[in-house]
């Protein structure tokens, strides 16, 4: 029935009460034997553990303690039914009982009629062999070769008691500190009382004046530490006088004053955490909000723009319709007019006058064929410019695309108020030419009056609204990029493995190209020194701005710049290092043409590994958010 078998076979928390009964009625019918003496009990549920005999009130303690512990179900039954038996069918007898024990303590005894010790745990040797020098002084045994043979006790020192003639024949061994030190200290001085050589003993052959060589040894106690004997002054120097339930019952105010701090202190952490979550949520909801006014006003942006282009677009289609028939005109009338010059010159003046109407005339076609020549050339250039200046106006408005979103509202109403103020202004100066002809005209002189003041106050508003507009729009897009910045210093190295939303270096080269090409090239060579070098190589000759390797292209009317594939660079890398290589570095010379083209140097950028573009500051808070719920779960 020991504990071994009991946990093998275990059973569950429902279960507990059903064996305990069981057992208990083991236990009264006699099945199960739990006293063995007067005053000795054993615990039949624990036969193989190595204390065996308990005085009644310890196995009771014992039994409780073991059935409200998280033992398993058996055991907690079996303990539960021996505390019960105890309690109703076993009274107790009497005798003596051990204190409880703390936590990590080890087993007591409890001397009689609470007895005052020397603490820190201190023997007594006495009649330690001593010799007489040539000069009348005594010398003993060190204490280092005592402390040897005392070995089997864990002695921590043994320190001589030396006097004015020299060794005293006394000394001091000292203990350690805790219960583990007591114990050794009471088995000291009861291997010295087995041998007959304890403190009774050497006090009694002391006083029939009995000469003996053998070593006497005790424990420290109140008439030690009063004592005028030259070991008396060394423990009222070293030590003090406790009893065990002083001892013990000051550890325990240490104890419970050391788990009160720490309560306070996590008391104060949990605070103090409570205070961070509640600032991260704030912060956390003033973020989602400025992200979702910021996409509104994105998608009202991208609506007006596309309006804008959709305008654009049809106005150069109609223009470039209106310069074809134009055009088309133009060639007409210069086709007429030369073959209208071909008839007149196969006519043949017959006079002097036909001749000169015939000059006239050629001159006067020749004339008409200039002008209409460079009329034309004045188109083609009108056409030229119109287009350049719809680029222009197109490049433009991609630049400020945003400010003209926000005010165009503002400006159209703006004009709309100015156009009926110039409207109210000229009637009103109508009227007051007609004020001296009827009273009407005097009334709608007064109220057009009011009319213009309430424009005029609506304007100053529109345009101080105008102004606000502005400046918050000013304020929001420093704003945002400011937390855009601050975002990639704060992810930066915060992010382990691979994550879909990170920092993503702009324009840098990676390695493992260049590695997998150098080994098949340079088996031999050390691949991955040699990767290393061309790597760092090709990263500096990116970032040299004297080395463009890009071109202009038209297409569909619009510069577009791209690459140029036949650089004599690029051919020689992709030649020598093959196409992973090449692939690599024109990916690095696109970024760093497209983010940073002044500096061409590696900038970090908040990227979406996933879809393989730049992320959205809504992603990025998205993803910060679902990790802090997933460390908070895990904790």
């Amino acid at each position: 029935m020991g504990d071994s078998s009991d946990e093998s076979l275990d059973i569950s928390d429902s279960e507990v009460g059903e064996y305990e009964e069981k057992f208990y009625l083991k236990l009264k019918k006699g099945d199960v034997r739990v006293k063995h003496a007067d005053n000795a009990y054993r615990c039949p549920f624990c036969a193989g553990k190595k204390k065996q005999d308990y005085h009644y009130k310890d196995l009771l303690q014992h039994a409780t303690g073991i059935g409200n512990s998280h033992r398993g179900g058996k055991v907690k039954a079996n303990h539960l039914a021996l505390a019960r038996f105890l309690k109703n069918d076993l009274p107790d007898t009497g005798g003596p009982s051990q204190k409880p024990l703390s936590i990590g303590q080890q087993p007591v005894p409890k001397p009689k009629n609470e007895e005052k010790f020397v603490w820190p745990w201190a023997g007594i040797l006495a009649n330690v062999p001593i010799e007489k020098q040539m000069d009348g002084r005594y010398v003993g045994e060190s204490g280092n070769r005592i402390k040897d043979r005392l070995s089997r006790f864990n002695p921590l020192k043994v320190i001589p008691i030396w006097g004015y003639h020299g060794h005293s024949g006394y000394a001091i061994v000292e203990f350690s500190k805790d219960w583990s030190g007591f114990n050794d200290a009471m088995a000291f001085e009861k291997h010295f009382e087995s041998d007959h050589c304890g403190k009774k003993d050497f006090d009694r052959r002391r006083r029939h004046h009995r000469q003996q060589s053998y070593l006497y040894g005790w424990v420290a106690r109140a008439e030690d530490y009063h004592s005028r004997e030259p070991f008396g002054n060394h423990l009222r120097k070293n030590g003090d006088l406790k009893t065990v339930s002083e001892i013990t019952d000051e550890e325990q105010r240490k104890t419970g004053k050391l788990v009160k701090n720490l309560a306070n202190v996590i008391e104060a952490k949990n605070k103090h955490l409570l205070d961070l979550e509640c600032k991260f949520t704030q912060t956390t909801m003033s973020l989602e909000k400025m992200i979702e006014d910021h996409d509104k006003l994105q998608h009202q942006h991208n609506k007006e723009i596309e309006k804008l282009q959709r305008e654009a677009s049809e106005h150069s289609r109609k223009v470039i319709l209106e310069n074809g028939k134009l055009m088309s005109e133009l060639e007409t009338k210069r086709k007429q007019l030369h073959t209208r010059s071909r008839q007149l010159d196969k006519l043949v003046a017959q006079t002097d006058a036909e001749r000169k109407k015939l000059d006239d005339e050629r001159q006067k076609n020749a004339m008409i064929n200039s002008s209409l020549q460079k009329a034309t050339d004045e188109q083609k250039m009108a056409d030229e410019n119109v287009l350049k200046l719809l680029e222009e106006q197109k490049r433009e408005r991609m630049i400020n695309n945003e400010k003209i979103l926000q005010l165009e509202r503002q400006l159209d109403a703006k004009q709309k108020l100015e156009l009926q103020i110039e409207q109210l202004k000229g009637n009103l100066q109508v009227l007051q030419h007609m004020a001296n002809e009827d009273i009407d005209s005097k009334q709608k002189i007064d109220d057009m009056k009011g009319d213009l003041e309430s424009k005029m106050e609506e304007l100053d508003y529109i345009q101080t609204l105008n102004q606000d507009l502005i400046i918050k729009e000013r304020m929001s897009n420093d704003e945002l990029q400011e937390a855009r910045k601050e975002l990639i210093m704060g992810l930066k190295g915060a992010l382990g493995g691979r994550p879909s939303i990170g920092i993503k270096r702009m324009g840098e080269l990676d390695e493992k190209p260049f590695r997998e090409a150098c080994k098949q090239k340079f088996p031999q060579d050390e691949p991955d020194v040699k990767a290393a070098i061309l790597c760092s190589e090709w990263q500096e000759k990116l970032k040299n701005p004297d080395w463009h390797p890009f071109k202009v292209i038209i297409t569909d009317g619009k510069e577009k710049e791209v690459l140029e594939e036949e650089d004599q660079n690029l051919q020689s890398l992709k030649s020598e290092l093959g196409d992973d290589v090449y692939q690599t570095v024109i990916k690095a010379l696109l970024e760093i043409n497209e983010y940073n083209p002044s500096g061409r140097y590696v900038v970090p950028e908040l990227w979406n590994f996933k879809e393989g573009r730049k992320a959205t500051m809504k992603e990025v808070v998205q993803f910060i958010l679902r990790n802090y719920k997933n460390n908070k779960r895990k904790r």
